[in-house]
Order: structure tokens, then C-alpha cells, then sequence
């Protein structure tokens, strides 16, 4: 089953990589999507794949690369859409 989530991450998680980190957790779990900072210091990512591969996907991000720190992940039910075709960096 195709699952869509977005992910509010909070934390230290600006100015250390995470959005990049991210792009390589989305292609290793296969899922679609974005990943962009926020104005607010959070990280947004949209996920959108396989059940299972959007669960390893969160999983990670929660671990985050070096030098960060994830304090917190609000997570939104989101409806798949067919606008993702792979996984980006948004600015």
C-alpha cells in the first residue's frame, strides 16, 4: 500500500547536512518526495512510498546524520499524489 506522510522535524537540524543526508535515506528506502528548510528552524519532508519503505524512511530521519539533533518529529497523514517522481531538495 502507497502511504503519503509529511515530517515536521525539530531540533538541530539546520546548517548540519540534514537536508542532504535526507536525499540519501530517500533513495536507499526508495521514497518520493521533498525535503526543504523551514523559516522556523524545523526541517519539512514529504515521503511518499511503500508502507514499509516510508516507516524505515521516518526511522532514520529520527537517528539523523552527525552533528544533528532530532528533538522532536510531528508526523501528518497525507494523500499520495502522483507529483513526486523522485526525491529533491526544495529551497
Amino acid at each position: 500500500m502507497i502511504i503519503a506522510r509529511k515530517l515536521l522535524i525539530s531540533g538541530l537540524v539546520q546548517g548540519v547536512g540534514f537536508r542532504f543526508f535526507t536525499q540519501r535515506v530517500a533513495a536507499r528506502h526508495q521514497v518520493r518526495g521533498y525535503v526543504r528548510n523551514l523559516e522556523d528552524g524545523r526541517v519539512e519532508a514529504f515521503a511518499q512510498g511503500p508502507e514499509k519503505s516510508v516507516e524505515e524512511f521516518k526511522h532514520d530521519l529520527i537517528a539523523g546524520p552527525r552533528h544533528s539533533r532530532v528533538d522532536e518529529v510531528e508526523e501528518l497523514v497525507i494523500e499520495p499524489t502522483s507529483e513526486y517522481s523522485n526525491f529533491r531538495i526544495e529551497k
